[in-house]
């Protein structure tokens, strides 16, 4: 009788343990898309002014249509990254970070283009947009931390898999802002 106490004791105790790592599995995942929420906010009404900076860029530049294209393509890929896949959505928000930078080099080569206040107010309207949510990425990749860190901790590793234990990628600087800048005063 006391052997099969001691049994049933040890079968309560492990599922107690396995309810707390599977709870913490679901919050961690709930706070994650939380996080990405906040983020997604600032690049949906990234996307929305995209159309509007390629229509006057195209006043200026017609004849750098690749450019223009590679844009709206970026674009729309970057909206069409399925909603559940945070990786997927991170992966093509960078792609069209870089498409974008495309279109500000443009300004350069064009005077006009540079000086055109419409192009002038979606280019800061833009900045402002990347430059605002950078609280809601230190939280989001805080909790993406937190995640992976309890997701690949023990015991929560011994039953990661069976309870589809998702880790989720950093939302990190592009490669090019990494880079060394040389400043040159001649």
């Amino acid at each position: 009788m006391v052997a099969l106490l001691t049994i049933a004791g040890i079968i309560v105790f492990l599922s107690i343990i396995l309810i707390g790592i599977f709870n913490k599995f679901v919050r961690n995942k709930n706070t994650v898309k939380d996080g990405w929420s906040n983020i997604n906010v600032a690049l949906k009404r990234r996307y929305d002014l995209i159309p509007n900076l390629v229509e006057t860029v195209k006043g200026y530049a017609s004849h750098e249509k690749e450019i223009l294209e590679a844009v709206i393509q970026a674009r729309n890929a970057a909206l069409a990254a399925p909603s559940d896949d945070i990786n997927k959505q991170i992966h093509a928000k960078s792609q069209l970070q870089q498409t974008l930078k495309s279109i500000f080099a443009l300004s350069e080569a064009y005077p006009n283009l540079k000086a055109n206040t419409n192009f002038l107010q979606l280019q800061d309207k833009l900045n402002d947009i990347e430059e605002n949510p950078e609280e809601s990425k230190r939280y989001y990749n805080g909790t993406i931390h937190e995640n992976n860190t309890d997701g690949e901790s023990f015991p929560a590793v011994l039953v990661a898999g069976m309870f589809n234990y998702q880790q989720f990628d950093y939302f990190e600087a592009e490669p090019e802002s990494r880079e060394n800048v040389k400043v040159s005063f001649n």
